[in-house]
């Protein structure tokens, strides 16, 4: 096996660490123990990479730190956000505390915070010990978790970032439909045009009955989100789901905005960067945190966009509070036509998780009857079975 060279001053940063002492069993078991951590975080390691990890060590000289650092990095991760958990976990496991090298606090740079500090209790980032160096694994898988489940419009500015990375993870699959077209496929109904040409072919024997089965493509989605004043602590992770999908599926989803006017930022937000589409769509945007007016703006919608094509048999998303300034008489209305042409209505409120939540504001009680699914959409959890919900549409 070739060893690759060590790594270049492109690859991320990693602390100087001691070399792994032991007997060749104890560090076997130090290096299995790191592939439960490596799981604990995120990394899907399989058995089969264990066992290439483990052969990989036995050719390699294990007690040099950078060979043993390629092998779990060649052998473990299989996706580049494997790579940024792996680099995480290497050094949080075989560089000890008390084995790290003391330097001058002041002359290094501050540490990111880290998913320790969301744990109940904590302001957010800030640490009363002295140890804050490297990262801790299995505090950062709790933190995750509880992250997940945390309100919001209730994050430290910490938690606030670090959610932004856990958005970046999320795969959401787009629904799909039956097209009218059909395609080769072992399964199905008998396909008499393909079966004649094949028996033309061995002089009018037909030896294989050619099948044929619909195909399947991906059904648009559209995404309704209110950015008006009541909506703002939300409106920041709102747009940044909604990046999350338009990138996924360019083609077959669109984004607008809702408040005193509609506008339309699916352009924006098909930019790669999420920073880059975030900071297009804002300027893009009127009527940030501005008031509501949801029965006009969805009127808006229907006439220009509804009834020509994007919501014609698509799955719509609402993401609103159901807080109207106007009449409700013309929110109502305008629920039951986009009911009528779209496959699926979804309204999502960030307060329907809340312990205590009744469907009694004026907008909710006027589109209900309209709905599809009236779901909570106050957490990452919640957001996670949005998308469930919606690929199964």
């Amino acid at each position: 096996m070739t060893v690759p060279p060590s790594p270049s001053p492109a690859a991320p940063p990693r602390p100087p660490a001691a070399e792994p002492t032991g007997t060749t069993d104890e560090l076997l078991t130090g290096f299995v123990g790191f592939t439960e951590v490596l799981r604990a975080a995120g990394v899907p390691v399989t058995q089969d990479r264990v066992t290439a990890y483990l052969q990989a060590l036995d050719t390699l000289e294990v007690t040099d730190r950078d060979q043993a650092y390629w092998a779990g990095r060649l052998t473990l991760c299989a996706d580049p956000d494997d790579i940024v958990r792996y680099d995480l976990a290497f050094p949080s496991w075989f560089e000890p505390t008390s084995n790290r090298p003391s330097s001058n606090r002041d002359d290094r740079p501050p540490a990111p915070p880290k998913l320790a500090a969301l744990l109940p209790g904590s302001e957010g980032g800030e640490d009363d010990s002295d140890d804050t160096d490297g990262p801790q694994i299995k505090a950062a898988a709790t933190g995750a978790e509880i992250l997940r489940n945390r309100d919001l419009g209730e994050l430290s500015p910490a938690e606030r970032e670090h959610l932004r990375r856990l958005m970046t993870l999320l795969k959401p699959e787009p629904p799909t439909r039956a097209s009218r077209r059909r395609r080769r496929n072992r399964h199905g109904e008998a396909d008499p045009q393909r079966t004649l040409r094949a028996a033309l072919r061995n002089q009018g024997e037909i030896f294989r009955l050619a099948r044929r089965d619909t195909s399947r493509r991906p059904r648009k989605v559209v995404l309704l989100i209110d950015v008006s004043g009541s909506m703002e602590p939300y409106a920041d992770a709102l747009m940044r789901f909604a990046h999350v999908v338009v990138r996924r599926s360019p083609r077959s989803v669109e984004a607008f905005t809702l408040g005193t006017r509609l506008t339309r930022i699916t352009r924006e937000l098909r930019l790669r960067d999420p920073e880059h589409a975030l900071r297009a769509a804002g300027k893009a945007i009127p009527d940030w945190s501005g008031g509501t007016r949801l029965g006009e703006v969805l009127q808006a919608f229907v006439d220009r966009w509804g009834r020509r094509g994007a919501a014609r048999r698509a799955v719509v998303v609402v993401f609103s509070d159901g807080w109207e300034r106007g009449g409700t008489e013309l929110l109502g209305t305008q629920a039951e036509q986009l009911s009528r042409l779209a496959h699926r209505l979804i309204w999502v409120n960030p307060h329907a998780g809340k312990d205590g939540y009744a469907p009694v504001q004026g907008g909710i009680v006027a589109a209900l009857p309209h709905l599809d699914d009236l779901l909570a959409g106050h957490s990452l959890d919640t957001l996670e079975k949005l998308l469930e919900v919606v690929r199964n549409a």
